[in-house]
C-alpha cells in the first residue's frame, strides 16, 4: 500500500477532511486542528472527537498528521511570544492526542536576529518545556526541514541535529522532510546521485528511522534559493524525477507522503489535488 495523501481543509468540521481525503482515494492525511493563522485556541468537544473517529473508521486513511499553527516560533527572542508559542504547541499536542493523531509537524522557528546558536538552543528549550507540560501526550513532535527563508532555522540537517541533541525526550520527537524546502535550502534531489547523497546526508545527521512524514512539493524557485514557494508536482525547479526516486525508494515505503501543492484559486476549475496525487501514483513502479 502507498501511504499517500494531501493537506485538506477542516471547514465544516474536522471529520470533513477525512471525508474529502476518502473521495481522493487517499491513505494518508494532514490537517490543522484549529485555524492555523490565529493564536486563538480550540477546545475539542466530545462530538468533534466522535465525528472524527467515526469518519476515520469508515475511511481508507491509514496515517494522519497535524500541522501546528504557522505563528508558532520557539526561537523567538521575545519572552511573551516564546511563551505563547510554547502554549500553542502544548495545546496542539493535546488536541492531536485526543484525536489519536500520531504526528504533529511544526516549523522549528526563526531567530529574528538573535543568532543561530541561541535560536537553536531556544527551540530545544521550548520543546523540553512542552514535553514536561504534556507528559501524557501520545503523539510525536516532528521538526520540519525548512527552506531557510529570512532567519528561519532548520534548513540544514546539522541544525536539526543540534536541536535534537538538546531535546531530553528524544523518543517523543522526529522529523518531517519537505522536498521543496530541502531543495530551496541547497540539497539537490534531481538526479539519482544527488538524491542518494542528500538522503545519505539526512541519514548520517538525523537517521532515516526518525523520518516519519514526507511533504511532497515541487519548488517554484531554484536550488539553494532559500525561498519557500511550493509548485505542482513535476512542474517546478525540482522536476518529476525527484518524486520518482522518493516514490520508489523501499526505505520510504511505509512513510506517509503528503502533498501541500497549490489549490485552485478563483474561477479555476482544475482539481489540482487530484492531478498531483494521480501523477505521484503513476510514478510507482509495479
Amino acid at each position: 500500500m502507498i501511504f499517500l495523501g494531501a493537506h485538506f481543509s477542516i471547514a465544516g468540521g474536522l471529520h470533513n477532511a477525512l471525508l474529502t481525503a476518502s473521495q481522493y482515494g487517499c491513505t494518508a492525511l494532514q490537517i490543522f486542528t484549529k485555524n492555523a493563522s490565529t493564536w486563538k485556541e480550540r477546545t475539542l468537544s466530545a462530538r468533534d472527537i466522535d465525528q472524527f473517529n467515526m469518519a476515520r473508521k469508515h475511511s481508507q486513511i491509514e496515517s494522519i498528521c497535524s500541522h501546528a499553527a504557522y505563528l508558532i516560533n520557539l526561537a523567538s527572542p521575545d519572552p511573551s511570544k516564546h511563551e505563547r508559542s510554547i502554549s500553542a504547541l502544548e495545546h496542539e499536542l493535546i488536541r492531536s492526542s485526543q484525536l489519536r493523531i500520531p504526528y504533529v509537524i511544526f516549523h522549528p522557528g526563526a531567530h529574528m536576529g538573535m543568532g543561530e546558536d541561541k535560536g537553536l538552543s531556544r527551540i530545544a528549550d521550548g520543546i523540553n518545556i512542552v514535553f514536561d507540560r504534556v507528559a501524557e501526550a501520545t503523539c510525536k513532535l516532528l521538526l520540519e526541514t525548512t527552506a531557510g527563508q529570512g532567519s528561519n532555522l532548520g534548513y540544514t540537517f546539522e541544525q536539526l541535529e543540534a536541536i535534537s541533541d538538546m531535546v531530553e525526550a528524544k523518543e517523543r520527537s522526529g522529523f518531517c522532510l519537505d522536498t521543496c524546502h530541502v531543495f530551496a535550502a541547497g540539497y539537490d534531489l534531481r538526479t539519482k546521485s544527488a538524491y542518494t547523497n542528500t538522503m545519505m546526508a539526512f541519514d548520517n545527521a538525523l537517521g532515516l528511522e526518525r523520518l516519519h512524514v514526507i511533504h511532497l512539493n515541487d519548488s517554484k524557485k531554484g536550488l539553494g534559493s532559500r525561498v519557500d514557494r511550493h509548485e505542482h508536482i513535476g512542474e517546478g525547479a525540482l522536476g518529476i524525477d525527484a518524486f520518482s526516486f522518493i516514490m520508489n525508494d523501499p526505505r520510504l515505503k511505509t512513510i506517509p507522503k503528503i502533498i501541500e501543492t497549490p489549490k485552485a484559486k478563483g474561477k479555476e476549475t482544475l482539481d489540482h489535488d487530484r492531478i498531483n496525487l494521480e501523477r505521484l501514483r503513476s510514478l510507482v513502479l509495479r
